[in-house]
């Protein structure tokens, strides 16, 4: 019943669709230069051989299934289609995508542009990761024969309450897929239970990741300009996280004489708005994509750059994680761990809810309340370098703690990868 009215939606409704597109794109969250792809009108042709196509929704989702692509790339014959929807994380791809991927953004979920992708691409192969479920272009796929396998599912609390109210929606859905991976055995449990037909666990792809890439010219470049300047950073932050980093500085600046604060707000396109923010909260900031230069009196770098985050997780040795005090889910602190950063977090980690708690219990991490605590902790830090040395060794440990989660996942991925057809075994409960 709700599949019948969500498909007669998204077809009767497609002139509103196709405004919502363009409104979309007036506000630079489309791209007018391949908004075809929008509608399932491919922009490069099918390569011959197998293709195995991955969906990730945005820039963090993508960026975590790299070693994937890397790891599929080595297989004599083999496409990988990237499929992602968002501007930041096509050009995320455009940049970071090995020799032999192909990006594409994925078609809105309409029945025809769906069909009209499916057509061209033939996918041999079809990895969907997390929890973004567009449920025509799934069943369409499945329906053609192509299997499907869920990567480093993840089912939220909210979302397991919301999926347990539609029951019989959920099971459709989920019975497309010919395994689902969770990326921890809760998710692989709540997977099993909202109707998964063969579910297992083998560990958190993004334990995979390798560190954020950087310009090492402009690290050395930058790490001359601040020289021994006392410094942390704010990263991937979102609207008014910007204004409490802020807060912290202008709390804490008088004890910590040169004290600079940088931030990487999540979204590049905000920096002009962020930066008047700041600024009229009496901040001297340097913009680093207006090119401005960090001075003796710069109080706070916005860098509004996209593609820097591994440069400045390197260049600040405290890091708090954005997206975690305003209550939205927070932001992958694995990131920064890697790297050796004494990470900081909010109490909204609810999309890395069971890689927090870890975290914390390990001593690779720190949680903090409220914007007051934050500071207090950014302050012990910057008077205390042993302190960031110990905990930056913990959250380098702890990152590396499941390198062995490629090959696992890989191990359940060879019979689809070899044989192009569904598996034959039987349902593997979550913690098998």
């Amino acid at each position: 019943m709700i599949l019948a009215l969500y498909r007669g939606l998204t077809t009767v409704g497609a002139p509103l669709i196709s405004c919502y597109l363009n409104r979309r794109m007036a506000h630079g969250k489309e791209d007018p230069q391949r908004l075809a792809e929008r509608r399932g009108q491919a922009s490069r042709p099918r390569p011959a051989g197998q293709v195995v196509w991955l969906h990730a929704a945005s820039v963090g989702e993508s960026v975590s299934m790299l070693p994937v692509v890397e790891r599929l790339l080595s297989r004599p014959e083999t496409t990988v289609l990237v499929t992602t929807g968002t501007v930041t994380s096509a050009d995320v791809m455009g940049a970071r995508l090995p020799e032999g991927a192909i990006h594409q953004y994925v078609p809105v979920d309409r029945l025809p542009w769906v069909r009209r992708f499916l057509d061209h691409w033939r996918p041999d192969l079809a990895l969907w990761t997390e929890s973004e479920f567009w449920p025509n272009l799934m069943i369409e796929a499945a329906d053609r024969g192509v299997p499907l396998i869920l990567l480093n599912g993840r089912v939220s609390d909210r979302s397991f309450a919301r999926w347990r109210r539609q029951p019989g929606f959920i099971r459709h859905l989920l019975s497309g897929f010919v395994l689902c991976l969770g990326q921890t055995p809760t998710d692989a449990e709540r997977l099993q239970c909202l109707g998964a037909k063969r579910v297992a666990c083998r560990g958190n792809l993004k334990f995979a990741a390798t560190p954020l890439p950087v310009d090492q010219a402009e690290l050395e470049s930058l790490s001359r300009c601040l020289g021994q300047r006392p410094r942390w950073l704010a990263a991937s932050t979102h609207a008014g996280e910007e204004a409490a980093a802020g807060r912290v500085h202008q709390a804490f600046a008088d004890r910590h004489p040169g004290l600079l604060t940088i931030i990487v707000p999540r979204h590049a396109n905000r920096g002009e708005a962020v930066a008047a923010e700041l600024t009229a909260g009496g901040l001297a900031v340097a913009r680093r994509s207006a090119g401005q230069v960090v001075e003796a009196g710069t109080e706070v770098l916005l860098a509004d750059t996209m593609g820097e985050l591994g440069l400045f997780y390197r260049l600040a040795p405290i890091v708090f994680m954005g997206k975690s005090l305003v209550g939205q889910g927070g932001q992958n602190p694995l990131e920064p761990a890697r790297l050796g950063a004494s990470v900081l977090y909010g109490r909204h980690m609810e999309n890395f809810a069971d890689m927090a708690q870890r975290m914390g219990r390990d001593g690779a991490a720190e949680w903090v309340e409220d914007e007051a605590a934050l500071g207090l902790a950014v302050s012990r830090r910057l008077s205390d370098p042993s302190l960031v040395a110990d905990f930056g060794a913990r959250a380098r440990a702890f990152a590396s703690a499941e390198d062995g989660v490629l090959d696992a996942v890989f191990a359940e991925l060879e019979p689809w990868l070899t044989s192009r057809g569904r598996h034959p075994g039987e349902v593997i409960h979550a913690g098998a």
